[in-house]
């Protein structure tokens, strides 16, 4: 019970990493408010977390309207009193290169990825020094320290996102130190989501996976929620300012 009397806001937590996350803080006895643009899927992850006998609540919004951000911030507080933690999670790909990808995908991928992550942090930042401190997990990538390419072409504005939460958390951890907050980020390799669209239990995903992973097989959002969990933990209360990979080794080579 890590969170006994924690308050926890998950972005994007109606689906994939964002849903594990959220299961695990709540098994670990936080509180959490599950928030996604879509507003059914958050409701199923709440439902499911209040079902396994944990406290949970969901809000809809989409992390770059800053509105929509405060309010879910004020329903976790009116809900449970506080908030304590933060994992800003909501992301997207495109899966196009350099000649095709357009001003609108990379608008859309950088505004989601980054731009999002900074208005959440900005602006539950106050309410979790109002709680007394707590910390915040990004999610990144591991496509913030090497570009993935299976085809002839990679997506520049995802690693270009993904690059920039690595050293937002850096300046967020520097900022928000005074504050009592913690902050750090997460870099998942290949992750069993759908995220990217490709099945990742397939032969010929395998196969890749077999040239680059020393754990060669698709990471479990369970995985990584657990990992999270730890980070916003008081268990790694001097670690801050760090990304942690979660990639079955892809980064040794």
């Amino acid at each position: 019970m890590r969170f006994e009397e924690g308050v926890a806001l998950v972005t994007g937590a109606g689906s994939g990493i964002g849903r594990a996350t959220a299961a695990r803080l709540a098994a670990d006895g936080a509180s959490v408010l599950c928030h996604d643009v879509n507003g059914k899927a958050a409701e199923e992850t709440a439902e499911g977390i209040r079902s396994a006998g944990g406290r949970a609540a969901a809000s809809v919004g989409d992390v770059r309207d800053r509105t929509a951000t405060k309010d879910a911030v004020a329903l976790a507080i009116g809900r449970f009193g506080r908030l304590t933690h933060l994992v800003n999670n909501a992301g997207l790909v495109t899966m196009h290169g350099l000649d095709e990808l357009t001003e609108e995908e990379w608008d859309l991928v950088l505004d989601v990825n980054l731009k999002g992550q900074f208005l959440t942090a900005q602006t539950a930042a106050p309410a979790i020094a109002d709680g007394g401190g707590g910390a915040i997990v990004n999610l990144s990538t591991v496509e913030a320290e090497v570009v993935v390419a299976s085809g002839p072409h990679c997506q520049p504005h995802y690693n270009a996102s993904k690059g920039g939460v690595k050293m937002l958390t850096k300046a967020l951890a520097h900022e928000l130190a005074p504050m009592n907050i913690r902050v750090n980020a997460v870099a998942p390799g290949p992750v069993a989501t759908g995220f990217s669209g490709a099945d990742l239990r397939s032969e010929e995903a395998l196969a890749f996976l077999r040239t680059r992973m020393l754990f060669p097989r698709p990471i479990e959002p369970a995985e990584v929620g657990g990992v999270i969990s730890f980070l916003l933990s008081d268990e790694a209360s001097m670690i801050t300012g760090i990304q942690l990979p979660v990639d079955g080794g892809w980064l040794v080579h």
